[in-house]
């Protein structure tokens, strides 16, 4: 796997609580990430995949919850992760106009696993998420087809790329480079350990909101190339968050919210245009498709001890966007469009 610098090997520290041993959503016992990355001209887009555990997801689901800060966005499948609390698909993120294509081929592999449903159980709920790549990528051709989701899914790794790859290929954040980026935080509760991990699909913000560690990055870049930019923000962001503690759906939900912080911090207002979604699960509670027990229980965080990982939802999340956006390679795409990487800039604007 190809190595990219991240935003800590430029002396960037963001927040004070421990890192995971990658420092990737993936520190979080039993999950994976798979890309499949299309790359050919206009055509710049992709597939990443979320596995929350080894099992069969169907009949073994997590316990989850989404929360969407702006709806600007075609996702599909976050109603009923709402409703009932649990997650029974991996998490597919893609481009704007192939969430329907994404979900055919979600759901095609989840029959191909699972040949009870729609006979002796009922259907299955596919979660996909999308930002809008159409500046870097030819959105109109649909390259996305069913057979990359069941690749992505097979690909799927504890080590994984960031930056312009999978569903991150042609993406932009703060109109330089954006693309997958994850980070992760591990606390500390009486002597248990705990890990909370993020990865984000970054596709949003103007660049001279810019904001690193509190830096104003974006204006100094602005300076830098003697020249302002007037693109608003119209793009969107995705966030997944994985932890491996015992916490309820509407845990979980109070910990997304926290997401929007991390966002804040590097710059974003969340426009009008932008689809700010953040979905998230924890592989400690699982909930059996074909419970056959009239009461099941489950343990849960103590709430009064909640706070670190609010912090860690918060520091993961910023860290993440940073990382997506420094990993990155520049990439020209349809009409020639052109997005720079932030690493391009860090370079001389770091001491």
């Amino acid at each position: 796997m190809k190595k990219t610098a991240r935003i800590r090997e430029y002396g960037i520290q963001i927040g004070k609580l421990p890192r995971g041993e990658k420092n990737l959503i993936t520190d979080v016992p039993g999950v994976k990430v798979g890309h499949v990355t299309l790359s050919r001209e206009g055509l710049q887009t992709g597939v990443t995949a979320i596995l929350p555990h080894d099992g069969n997801l169907f009949r073994d689901k997590v316990v989850a919850a989404t929360h969407v800060i702006n709806g600007f966005g075609k996702s599909i499948g976050l109603m009923q992760v709402d409703e009932l609390g649990t997650l029974e698909t991996p998490i597919v993120l893609t481009n704007t106009l192939n969430v329907g294509l994404a979900a055919d081929g979600l759901v095609e592999y989840m029959l191909q696993q699972n040949p009870e449903i729609g006979v002796k159980t009922g259907t299955v709920n596919p979660v996909v998420c999308e930002c809008n790549d159409a500046y870097l990528n030819d959105v109109r051709n649909r390259g996305v087809k069913q057979a990359h989701i069941k690749q992505a899914i097979e690909k799927a790794s504890a080590d994984f790329q960031e930056g312009a790859v999978g569903a991150g290929r042609g993406m932009s954040c703060y109109h330089l480079k954006g693309g997958i980026g994850s980070s992760s935080r591990v606390i500390s509760l009486r002597d248990v350990d705990f890990t909370l991990g993020v990865l984000v699909l970054s596709n949003f913000g103007e660049r001279g909101d810019l904001l690193v560690d509190g830096r104003k990055m974006g204006r100094e870049i602005e300076e830098c190339l003697q020249s302002q930019s007037f693109e608003k923000d119209k793009g969107s962001v995705i966030v997944v968050m994985a932890t491996d503690a015992p916490v309820s759906d509407r845990q979980l939900k109070r910990i997304l919210r926290r997401g929007v912080v991390g966002l804040a911090r590097t710059g974003s207002y969340l426009g009008t245009g932008s689809g700010d979604v953040l979905v998230g699960f924890t592989n400690a509670n699982r909930v059996q498709h074909f419970e056959e027990a009239p009461v099941v229980s489950q343990q849960v965080l103590n709430e009064n001890l909640i706070d670190d990982f609010f912090r860690a939802m918060a520091e993961a999340t910023e860290e993440a966007v940073l990382n997506s956006m420094v990993s990155a390679e520049a990439v020209t795409g349809i009409r020639q469009h052109h997005r720079e990487t932030l690493a391009h800039y860090l370079t001389t604007l770091v001491e």
